[in-house]
C-alpha cells in the first residue's frame, strides 16, 4: 500500500487541478493503490511512487536497502526471492538504483564503503532494554567516510576534529560503562514512582525558551521518509521503518534511536560556565531520550525526529534538550548542533543554541 498522503498536495495529472478525492483503490497483479478522482475534469487517477509499475514498492525499496547494505545486485535478488518469493533482474535493479540515487544519496559512497565492512557488519546494532526495547543502530562505514574524506563532506576540515569524541560516545553505549540503569524503571513501582521517571524524559519536558526562528522546508528526509512509509504495515512500524531505510540508503545518516542523557551537572554547567538560559527546576535529573536521527552534513551535527504531522507539533524543548545533552556528552559547543522534525510533508529546523542562548555581542562560543 502506498502511505498516506496529504490530498491538499496533489494535482490532478490530467487538469492539474487540486479539487481532488479520494476514490476507492485500483488491486494489481502485486500491491494495492489509492485511486482519485478529480473534481474538475471527472477523471480518476493513481499516483505510483516509483516508475516501475511491475513490482510493489516494497519489493523495490527492500532490493535497494540490500543492494546499498553492500551486497551485489545478484545477492539482491537472491535475498528478495528468499524473502518474498519474487526475483527481480539485474537489469531491473539497475533500473531501480538509477531511478532512485538522487533521492537515495548512499549511492555516491556506497563503492567506498563496501571497501571497509561486508553486508552483516557495516551497520552495528543492539537492542536496549530500557522503558522499552529500543533498537539502538549506527553506520560504521558512513561514520568513518563522513569524517575522513573530504569527497564526501564539503565541511571535512571543520568537522574532522569531533569525529573521534562521537565514534567514541557511540561505541560506549553497547558497552557496561554506559549508564543504561538510568534509562528504566520497576514496572511494578507505584502511580508516584512511575511519574516521578516520566518526568525524567526528555519528551515531558517543558521549559520556557528564547523565541527561536524555525526554518520550514521540504528537504531529503522528506522524501525519504514518502518512500519509507511503503515498508510500514501499520502506524507502530513507521519509526523504525524510517529510520532503517535512511540508515541504510542516506549519506548522511549516521545512526539512530541513539541514547542521551542531561544530568544537573550538565544543567548547571550550561547555565553557570555557558549562560545557557535553561530552567529546569521543576524536572528531576538525569533527563533521558532516544534520538530518532542523527546527521553529519554540512558541518553541523543534526539531530532529526519524525514526527507524523509534523505541522501541527512543536517540539522544541525535547530537541534542544536532546542536543544539550549530546553537546556535553562530546564536550562540543552547542553552536556545532541544528535539531529539526519532519513528516513525509514537513521539516522544520531551527538551532538549540538561539533557544537558551541570547547573543551578547559578536562573540559566540557557547
Amino acid at each position: 500500500m502506498q502511505p498516506e498522503i496529504n490530498e491538499r498536495q496533489i494535482s490532478c495529472p490530467n487538469c492539474s487541478s487540486k479539487q481532488i478525492k479520494k476514490h476507492g483503490t485500483k488491486k494489481k497483479k502485486l500491491q494495492t493503490l489509492q485511486r482519485y478522482f478529480c473534481n474538475n475534469c471527472k477523471k480518476t487517477f493513481t499516483l505510483q511512487p516509483n516508475k516501475n509499475k511491475t513490482y510493489p514498492s516494497k519489493i523495490i525499496l527492500n532490493t535497494l536497502s540490500y543492494y546499498n547494505l553492500g551486497h551485489s545486485q545478484q545477492e539482491a535478488a537472491k535475498e528478495i526471492s528468499k524473502r518474498f518469493k519474487i526475483k527481480p533482474s539485474q537489469k531491473t535493479i539497475s533500473n531501480w538504483v538509477n531511478e532512485n540515487k538522487k533521492v537515495c544519496t548512499f549511492a555516491k559512497i556506497r563503492s567506498e564503503a563496501i571497501k571497509f565492512y561486508k553486508p552483516k557488519t557495516i551497520i552495528h546494532k543492539q537492542t536496549l532494554n530500557h522503558t522499552q526495547p529500543y533498537t539502538f543502530k549506527y553506520h560504521k562505514a558512513k561514520l568513518h567516510l563522513l569524517f575522513h574524506n573530504r569527497l564526501y563532506n564539503n565541511e571535512f576540515h571543520n568537522i574532522a576534529h569531533f569525529c573521534e569524541p562521537l565514534k567514541n560516545y557511540l561505541e560506549k553505549i553497547s558497552t557496561k560503562e554506559f549508564p543504561h540503569h538510568i534509562f528504566t524503571y520497576d514496572k511494578n513501582s507505584s502511580a508516584a514512582e512511575i511519574e516521578k521517571n516520566n518526568n525524567k524524559r526528555a519528551s515531558q519536558i517543558k521549559f520556557n525558551h528564547l523565541e527561536i526562528k524555525k526554518l520550514q522546508k521540504n528537504n531529503f528526509a522528506c522524501r525519504l521518509a514518502y518512500l519509507a512509509l511503503n515498508l510500514a504495515s501499520s502506524n507502530k512500524e513507521r519509526h523504525n521503518a524510517i529510520q532503517d531505510f535512511m540508515l541504510i540508503n542516506d549519506s548522511t545518516t549516521a545512526g539512530v534511536e541513539i541514547p542521551v542523557y542531561l544530568t544537573n551537572w550538565d544543567v548547571n554547567y550550561c547555565k553557570n560556565q555557558k549562560g545557557f538560559i535553561l530552567d529546569l527546576s521543576n524536572y528531576t535529573t538525569p533527563i533521558t531520550g532516544h534520538i530518532d536521527i542523527l546527521q553529519i552534513r554540512n558541518g553541523l551535527i543534526h539531530i532529526l525526529d519524525y514526527k507524523p504531522e509534523a505541522d501541527k507539533q512543536n517540539p522544541i524543548e525535547q530537541l534542544t534538550i536532546y542536543a544539550l545533552a549530546l553537546s556535553r556528552k562530546l564536550n562540543l559547543p552547542l553552536y556545532f548542533f541544528k535539531c529539526a522534525w519532519f513528516d513525509e510533508n514537513n521539516y522544520f529546523e531551527f538551532f538549540p543554541l538561539h533557544a537558551v542562548y541570547e547573543k551578547q555581542g559578536k562573540g559566540l562560543n557557547s
